[in-house]
């Protein structure tokens, strides 16, 4: 099959390397036969969304990438003189947020800011990504015990994603600017967003495997690995979300893989308001999704458009990845979609191994996984020399990270 490509990965270099290194995390890839991934912006030191920050990002990343990697920017207040820069320098395109991110360096953006930046970024065909929730101007949560999965869902209710996104479809409408929503995970947005497709947004839409495969109802107490933002809802949400796959609604499914240490996810205490938030499963993507998914109804050609096609145009490189034609990437897994396994601890190459998923029966193992024609890694062993590509266009006005391979 062609390769998985994961647009939504943090990785944590340079900076926070404890928690994710560039070679663990393409390890992790290639172990779950994703070839190409997308790093995130914002999980480093410093973030992405200066020019001189994006060139620090790739030295740290050059020489240890066992897969391709492609690299998103950021939008963050007053940083809008450095987007067509970056752009340049080959970002497909810039993450923003619309609440607090948890990183002090990357600050989340008004509608204001997004006026400008969008204003800037008009007739680039450069797509701009949302973690979409806002804060609510008359909500407060009702007090509850923080060790309950249910105090934390309530204080993050579904109106905190609708009203985002309404918000980021009516910019989108504005600028006709393309327009991506991360990590969806509540189906009350839904409506928004076919209303928004009917009238000509040029808007996508991306879930997560934790809400396609995690249910609200099975968290236990003090369970602070399940912790992520948006949260994982209740069952009759996630059937909603899968009802919108089969539709067409959501274009594809991603890992949003956002690693923490047992110490940042406060085991001992259970606080899920404290907790730093964010699930690990890079390597787990392909099996998660099927094992699901065939039960469902879909194809191994659903499977494709979902986790393969439909993120290399998002990421605008549909010309050589997500498709097995002539003249593309030989970017290839090769797996058993019958063959099931047991998620064990020592089988996990993130460099952080708490997730949730540790004991599932998964159907669908890796066997092996090539990157350009080259085999990286083949039952459970890697290739000795890292074999991955940044994915950035060369550009003139930087040498700093020239002995990279580039598009």
């Amino acid at each position: 099959m062609p390769g998985i490509i994961d647009p939504h990965v943090h990785t944590c270099e340079p900076g926070h390397m404890a928690l994710e290194s560039y070679s663990s995390a393409t390890k992790a890839a290639a172990a779950g036969g994703v070839t190409t991934l997308v790093a995130m912006p914002l999980s480093c030191l410093s973030p992405a969304t200066t020019l001189a920050n994006f060139d620090d990002k790739l030295q740290s990343a050059e020489g240890q990438c066992h897969v391709d990697v492609a690299f998103w920017g950021g939008v963050v207040p007053g940083n809008q003189d450095e987007l067509l820069s970056m752009l340049q320098a080959g970002v497909p395109g810039f993450k923003c947020s619309l609440i607090a991110s948890g990183v002090e360096e990357f600050p989340h953006v008004s509608l204001q800011d997004l006026h400008m930046a969008m204003n800037e970024l008009q007739g680039t065909d450069c797509v701009l990504l949302f973690h979409a929730e806002q804060e609510l101007g008359q909500w407060k949560p009702a007090l509850e015990d923080p060790t309950e999965y249910r105090a934390l869902l309530d204080s993050r209710p579904d109106a905190m994603e609708v009203e985002a996104i309404q918000a980021i479809a009516d910019l989108c409408l504005q600028y006709k600017v393309p327009c991506h929503i991360l990590h969806l995970s509540s189906a009350q947005a839904l409506p928004i967003i076919r209303k928004a497709r009917q009238k000509g947004a040029p808007l996508t839409i991306e879930t997560a495997h934790h809400y396609l495969t995690l249910t609200s109802e099975r968290i236990p107490p003090g369970g602070t690995y399940y912790k992520c933002c948006p949260p994982i809802r209740a069952k009759t949400n996630q059937e909603q979300l899968w009802s919108a796959l089969q539709e067409g609604l959501i274009d594809m499914v991603v890992s949003a893989h956002n690693p923490s240490s047992p110490d940042l996810k406060l085991l001992a205490d259970g606080d899920f308001f404290k907790a730093q938030g964010g699930i690990a499963s890079l390597q787990f993507g392909l099996p998660l999704f099927w094992t699901s998914a065939k039960a469902k109804g879909f194809s191994l050609h659903d499977v494709v458009q979902l986790m393969c096609k439909n993120p290399a145009s998002l990421i605008r490189l549909d010309d050589r990845k997500g498709a097995l034609c002539p003249g593309m990437d030989a970017d290839l897994v090769i797996w058993d979609p019958d063959k099931e396994f047991e998620v064990k601890k020592n089988m996990i190459q993130h460099k952080n191994q708490l997730t949730p998923y540790l004991g599932f029966q998964l159907c669908g193992e890796i066997i092996a996984t090539l990157v350009h024609g080259r085999l990286v890694y083949l039952k459970g062993k890697f290739s000795p020399k890292p074999e991955g590509v940044l994915l950035v266009t060369q550009r003139k006005m930087s040498t700093r990270v020239s002995s990279a391979p580039y598009y």
